[in-house]
């Protein structure tokens, strides 16, 4: 009921947009990054589970795969 009456105030959909604008972006980068890097189970993981950013933040710093170094063209 608390939830619900602080919902209908101003504030609080402002709160809730922006809760959901931080979960947006965190999940976009990280469901990119581990797209690039095929992993497949993160991608999956991340973009079934709404956890307000923590996991796609724990993704990006912890496990993504460290990226590849392109080699430059000997001349």
């Amino acid at each position: 009921m608390a939830l619900e009456a602080f919902l209908a105030t101003t504030t609080g959909m402002i709160v809730l947009l922006l809760i959901l604008a931080w979960e947006l972006v965190w999940k976009g980068i990280a469901l990119w990054k581990s797209a690039r890097h095929s992993q497949m189970a993160w991608f999956v993981c991340i973009l079934i589970f709404n956890t307000i950013g923590i996991l796609p933040i724990a993704y990006v710093l912890f496990f993504q795969k460290t990226p590849i170094i392109k080699r430059s063209k000997k001349k």
